[in-house]
């Protein structure tokens, strides 16, 4: 068995005020209770809320902070995430911040919740690191999960722990539920997923493991996390197949050339009949749309190849 223990801090997120000092006495009273714990993980946009007109550059004063706690307690330190100001674009971004207080990574959500998270650009590089002598930690945000693609990119990647800061308080909180098992089942790995409460979202935080078990499944209070994971059961699923049956990471290496909708010359014409990606109107001004220009979705529906 090769342990490491990670604490999940489920926490209330205010988005008029700043949550920083909160967060770092959260970080004081898990550290105090649960000394075992070797990193800790806040929700997405915990620090300031979900409002973009709290966006930083980076480095910034809250990162120094919490450098400041991860030295303190001599812990890993992933503290959610904050919206980052570069240029002209607005970022969804998460720190990790080694046991020393050094920023060994800064990973960019690839998938803003759109049409909803307007203003925020995409991220284009996925986040993997190596902690010394346990192994390989991968980073998602929130709707990054429900594109599949990227959490068996960071499993591809060697990834054993996905840390998941999500912010949800929307009523597709079960089906995130269901996608996190899922995601362990199919990777192989550890899902550490952390919501946030009030304005950071509706709880309910869950840690999977490589079996697609449920570890832990928080409710709808605050709380603190403590997980000890076994990182060889990651290795031996990998090796052995889930619950000793499929083997599913195998299977995708040995087939991996097969999918062809990833070609970059594939044309997908049912997708593009789908329409623009904007937010759902009342039903009768959809048709109301339809009859004044003709159809609201340009593109029809392909037609299926005849069958032989």
């Amino acid at each position: 068995m090769k342990p490491f223990a990670i604490a999940g801090i489920q926490m209330n997120v205010s988005a008029i005020e700043s949550n920083v000092a909160r967060m770092k006495l959260k970080l004081d009273i898990t550290m105090n209770l649960y000394p075992w714990v070797q990193m800790v993980m806040f929700s997405e946009l915990c620090a300031f809320g979900p409002l973009t007109y709290a966006a930083r550059e980076f480095p910034c004063d809250f990162e120094a902070e919490m450098q400041e706690m991860a030295r303190k307690y001599g812990i890993w330190l992933l503290p959610g995430s904050i919206f980052e100001k570069s240029g002209d674009k607005i970022y969804n971004t998460a720190s990790v911040i080694n046991p020393q207080g050094e920023v060994v990574a800064r990973y960019r959500k690839m998938f803003p919740f759109y049409p909803y998270e307007e203003g925020v650009t995409p991220g284009l590089e996925y986040c993997v690191f190596d902690v010394p002598d346990v192994g390989r930690f991968g980073v998602s945000i929130c709707y990054d999960m429900w594109f599949p693609e990227t959490i068996r990119t960071l499993a591809v990647m060697g990834a054993e722990v996905i840390l998941h800061p999500t912010l949800t308080g929307t009523i597709d909180r079960d089906n995130e539920l269901a996608i996190a098992q899922a995601m362990s089942t199919i990777n192989q790995c550890y899902l550490f997923d952390v919501n946030g409460l009030d304005a950071g979202g509706s709880g309910r935080s869950i840690i999977t493991g490589p079996d697609g078990r449920v570890q832990y499944q928080a409710q709808n209070n605050e709380e603190i996390i403590p997980i000890e994971l076994d990182i060889d059961r990651v290795r031996r699923s990998r090796e052995l197949g889930t619950l000793r049956l499929g083997q599913p990471l195998k299977s995708f290496r040995d087939h991996m050339g097969d999918f062809s909708i990833y070609w970059r010359d594939q044309q997908h014409p049912y997708l593009d009949s789908l329409g623009p990606l904007i937010k759902p109107g009342r039903m009768d001004r959809i048709a109301e749309l339809k009859k004044i220009e003709g159809g609201m979705y340009p593109h029809p529906l392909p037609t299926p190849p005849a069958t032989q």
